[in-house]
């Protein structure tokens, strides 16, 4: 496997911490304790997780114990505790399952509509004036819904948007992406290495990506992963489950790709961008559904999987 230096740090937002430029994501994260752990001493002290990602909290408790001081710890509260009193109950129960006295970065998982954003980060800036949380983030939020985020955030900054970015999914660059750059806000890069390692493979017909790592000493992901840590302001928390994956993963970092393989990697890999309607059709899809759909998805040809995956 291929080595890597120390992991580098970038600011966070406007802030004057820096944080890890690689983090541990827990979706769907299923490797118990030891990954996690590994993970940590490696450098990657910034584990991003979510009340509404099963028993990842508990989880991470165990995984924390003894060095909380240099842990960046990022949790989430889901759409539907936005109201100003869910939220606060949501966020005492992530405080209570990690074990901690403080969250550094509280995100909104996801906007919700039919709830006032005032209402919300009110609710984020009191738990901030209370001592529970440092910062104050949101996920998955287009443009329009970061600028109105920024409106009503009037005591403290929103310092952070986490979103998915990654060689095959590139729709933060209409507009998203450079308007974070220019306002000091951290894009927080989830699946890095897209869902799937395939789906990478599936948008690199020409194997770009195999070309790199062989001519770099790289591997396939630790290529994909440095990619977005070569934008500015941009940081990644790709998930593993076993120790080797997360310690590759953690050696993207204390390097950076040449111009040339990065500007060969934007013209070679086939890259989309999410419209509207394929958005609200994977925010509505109900979740019995979701298995069927990617068992079918790896039926289609490559190309056909490239444009809907």
């Amino acid at each position: 496997m291929a080595g890597g230096s120390a992991i580098n740090r970038k600011p966070l937002g406007n802030t004057e911490i820096q944080i890890p430029e690689i983090g541990l994501g827990t979706w769907s994260y299923h490797g118990g304790i030891e990954p996690l752990r590994r993970g940590l001493d490696a450098g990657a002290l910034f584990i991003d997780t979510a009340e509404s990602y099963g028993g990842a909290e508990e989880i991470i408790k165990d995984a924390i114990t003894g060095m909380r001081d240099r842990v960046f710890l990022a949790s989430k509260v889901s759409s539907h505790h936005l109201h100003h009193n869910d939220l606060k109950k949501a966020a005492e129960g992530s405080l209570n399952r990690l074990g901690v006295s403080h969250i550094d970065l509280y995100q909104i998982h996801q906007p919700n509509p039919a709830i006032p954003m005032a209402e919300t980060i009110g609710a984020m800036e009191q738990l901030v004036d209370e001592g529970k949380i440092c910062y104050i983030g949101v996920s998955n939020f287009n443009l329009e819904q970061l600028k109105e985020a920024r409106v009503v955030a009037r005591k403290y900054p929103i310092v952070a948007n986490q979103v998915r970015y990654n060689l095959a999914d590139r729709t933060i660059e209409d507009g998203l992406l450079q308007y974070c750059q220019e306002n000091n806000i951290t894009v927080i890069a989830y699946s890095p290495l897209a869902r799937e390692m395939s789906r990478l493979y599936d948008c690199d017909p020409n194997e770009v990506l195999t070309q790199i790592a062989k001519e770099t000493g790289r591997t396939v992901a630790q290529i994909a992963i440095n990619w977005c840590l070569c934008k500015d302001g941009v940081v990644a928390i790709p998930k593993g489950n076993s120790v080797d994956h997360v310690l590759e993963n953690c050696a993207a970092s204390g390097w950076r790709l040449s111009e040339e393989y990065r500007a060969l990697l934007d013209n070679q890999i086939q890259s989309r961008r999410r419209g509207r309607l394929d958005k609200m059709l994977r925010n509505y899809m109900p979740a019995s559904v979701v298995p069927l759909a990617k068992q079918c998805l790896t039926l289609l040809p490559r190309g056909i999987r490239r444009r809907l995956s």
